[in-house]
C-alpha cells in the first residue's frame, strides 16, 4: 500500500494518511471515522462469528440432523473449509479496503460486464447480512425468552419470542446509533466475554456434574430425527450448526474505512477471526455434548432451548441460568455487532446508488459519524424476515439458510474472478504468493456445495409447518435485483462510483467536519 504523503486534502496542503490515501486511489472521500484498531476489527468479525450463539442456537438442530458425531467432527471439517474461503477473501480485501467490500472487489476484479457482477453481489451480500442479523437477534430472544420462563415463568411461545426479537432489534439500533467508538468499545469487550465465556461454561460443565457421557457417545453416536431416511443426507444437512456460526467475518472488510493500517488490519481480521472461533467453537461444543445428562434418544426441554436444559441438568437451576446468562450476553454483543456491519455494508451500497431510497441510507450523521438511516434499515429488515416464525415452527433453521447462502454467494463471487484475473491480480500488501489459485479453487467448490445443500428440506414429511422457505426468500431477492437490472439499473449502474477529485473529495470531508 503507498504512503506517500504528497496527496493534499484541502487547499491548505494538509497531509493524508496512508489509508486516506488508499481510500483516494479507491475514489472515496473519508466519511466514516477511522477510529478502530487492528484488534478492534478482529473483534467485531469474531463477535459476529460468536460461537456462543450460532454453536449454541443450532445445538438443537444438530442434535437431531446427525447427533454428537457431526457436532463433532462436523465443525472442524466445515471450519477448515470455511478458513479457505477466510484466505482468499482476505487477499482481495488488502487490495480494496473499503466499506463496500465484496460488491466493490466484484467491479474491480470482473474482465467484463463489471457492473453486472457488483450488482448481483451486493444483493446477494445485502440478503446474507440482513438474514445473518436476524438469525443472531433471533437466537439471542429464543435464549432471553428461555431465561424468562425459568425465572419469571414468562412462556417462550412464538408471540413472545417475536416480541422480545424486536426489542434486541431496536436495542442493536439505539447502540449503533450513538457512534462507531461505542461499538468498538464493546467489540473489544466481547472477545474477552465470548473467550472467558467459553472456558467457564467449559470448566463448569467439566467440573460440577457428577456424571459425563461417555466418549463412544460424543464422537461417534449418529442421530437421525428428521423422518429422512438416508444418513448420509441427515449428517450433510447438520452441516449447517457449523455453517451458520461461520459467517459475518467479512464484516472485517465492511469496517475497513474505520480500521487503522486497513490494507493489512482487514486481511488480519478475516482469517484471524476463522481461527480463533474455530478452536474456542470446537472446545465448546465437545464440552457441552459431554455434560449432557440422561439422555434418551433426544433432547427435551420446557423452554425450547435444549442447551438451557442442559446446563440445569448438569450444575442444577441456579448454575444453569447463571451459564444461560453469559451465552445472553455474547449473543447481544454479537448481534450489535452484525448490525454495524451490515449498515456499513448499506451506506457502501446506498452511496452507489444500488439500493431503493439510496440517497436517505447514504446519508452520514454529522455528529457521530456513522449512517444513522443504514442502522436502521438493516435492523427493519431483520425483523420482517423474522416474522414467519409466527407461523412457521422451522422458520429460524431458514433465516440461519438465507444468511449461509447469501453470504457465500456474496463470498466467493470476487474469488472465483480473483482467479479469473490469475496474474493481472495487483496484490496488496496482505497476500498468499503461490497459495491463491489452489486455496481460491477449494473456496468456489465449497461454496456451490452448500448453497445447494442448504436449500433442500431439513424435515419429512414436509409440510406447511417444516417448509424450508430458503429458496423463495432467495428467489424472491435474485428476482427482484435480476428484474430492476434488465429494466432500469443495467442503463445507468455503473459500479462503485468515484466521489470526485481529491479536492472535491477533501471538501466532503471538510463538510462533515461542521
Amino acid at each position: 500500500m503507498s504512503t506517500d504523503k504528497s496527496a493534499t486534502r484541502s487547499e491548505t496542503d494538509s497531509p493524508l494518511s496512508g489509508d486516506e490515501q488508499r481510500l483516494h486511489e479507491l475514489g472515496y472521500a473519508q466519511e466514516l471515522a477511522r477510529s478502530m484498531s487492528a484488534f478492534s476489527n478482529f473483534a467485531i468479525s469474531f463477535t459476529i462469528i460468536s460461537v456462543l450463539s450460532g454453536c449454541l442456537t443450532l445445538y438443537g438442530f444438530g442434535m437431531t440432523t446427525g447427533g454428537p458425531a457431526l457436532i463433532t467432527w462436523g465443525w472442524p471439517l466445515v471450519g477448515a473449509m470455511t478458513l479457505f474461503v477466510g484466505l482468499a477473501m482476505a487477499e482481495v480485501c488488502s487490495s480494496y479496503p473499503t466499506a463496500g467490500g465484496l460488491y466493490y472487489w466484484a467491479a474491480k476484479l470482473a474482465p467484463s460486464h463489471g457492473p453486472a457482477w457488483s450488482w448481483f453481489t451486493g444483493w446477494f451480500n445485502f440478503l446474507g447480512q440482513v438474514a445473518v442479523t436476524a438469525g443472531i437477534d433471533f437466537g439471542a430472544a429464543f435464549f432471553l425468552n428461555a431465561l424468562l420462563d425459568l425465572q419469571f415463568g414468562f412462556t417462550a411461545t412464538p408471540g413472545h419470542t417475536i416480541m422480545l426479537f424486536g426489542l434486541v432489534l431496536v436495542a442493536h439500533g439505539l447502540l449503533n446509533t450513538f457512534g462507531v467508538k461505542l461499538v468498538s468499545l464493546l467489540g473489544n469487550v466481547s472477545v474477552w466475554w465470548h473467550v472467558l465465556g467459553v472456558l467457564i461454561i467449559v470448566g463448569t460443565l467439566v467440573v460440577v456434574p457428577s456424571k459425563h457421557q461417555s466418549a463412544d457417545f460424543v464422537f461417534t453416536h449418529f442421530v437421525n430425527g428428521t423422518g429422512w431416511h438416508s444418513g448420509l443426507y441427515v449428517g450433510l444437512l447438520g452441516l449447517l450448526l457449523a455453517q451458520y456460526t461461520f459467517t459475518g467475518y467479512d464484516a472485517s472488510a465492511h469496517m475497513t474505512e474505520e480500521t487503522h493500517d486497513a490494507a493489512r488490519s482487514g486481511p488480519r481480521g478475516i482469517v484471524m477471526s476463522i481461527l480463533v472461533s474455530l478452536v474456542a467453537g470446537w472446545v465448546l461444543l465437545i464440552g457441552i455434548t459431554f455434560a449432557i445428562q440422561d439422555y434418551d434418544g433426544e433432547l427435551g426441554s420446557s423452554t425450547g432451548v435444549p442447551p438451557a436444559q442442559i446446563f440445569i441438568d448438569a450444575v442444577g437451576a441456579t448454575g444453569g441460568k447463571l451459564l444461560l446468562l453469559i451465552a445472553i450476553g455474547a449473543q447481544f454483543f454479537c448481534g450489535m455487532s452484525s448490525v454495524t456491519a451490515n449498515s456499513r455494508m448499506v451506506y457502501a451500497f446506498s452511496r452507489d446508488g444500488a439500493l431503493p431510497g439510496s440517497e436517505l441510507w447514504h446519508r452520514i450523521n454529522k455528529r457521530t459519524k456513522t449512517p444513522t438511516n443504514a442502522v436502521w434499515l438493516a435492523t427493519g429488515g431483520a425483523f420482517l424476515l423474522g416474522l414467519p416464525y409466527l407461523w412457521n415452527a422451522t422458520a429460524y433453521a431458514a433465516v440461519t439458510s438465507i444468511a449461509v447462502i447469501g453470504l457465500y454467494i456474496a463470498y466467493v463471487m470476487p474469488v472465483f474472478l480473483r482467479l479469473l484475473q490469475g496474474g493481472r491480480f495487483e496484490r496488496g500488501p496482505w497476500h498468499l504468493g503461490r497459495w491463491s489459485r489452489p486455496i481460491g479453487a477449494v473456496a468456489v467448490v465449497w461454496t456451490l456445495f452448500i448453497t445447494v445443500l442448504f436449500m433442500l428440506p431439513t424435515a419429512s414429511p414436509v409440510t406447511a409447518e417444516t417448509f424450508n422457505y430458503t429458496p423463495i426468500a432467495v428467489l424472491l431477492v435474485l428476482g427482484f435485483a435480476g428484474v430492476w437490472w434488465l429494466l432500469s439499473a443495467r442503463k445507468w449502474f455503473t459500479g462503485p462510483k468515484v466521489q470526485g477529485t481529491p479536492e472535491e473529495l477533501a471538501a466532503i470531508e471538510h463538510e462533515l467536519e461542521f
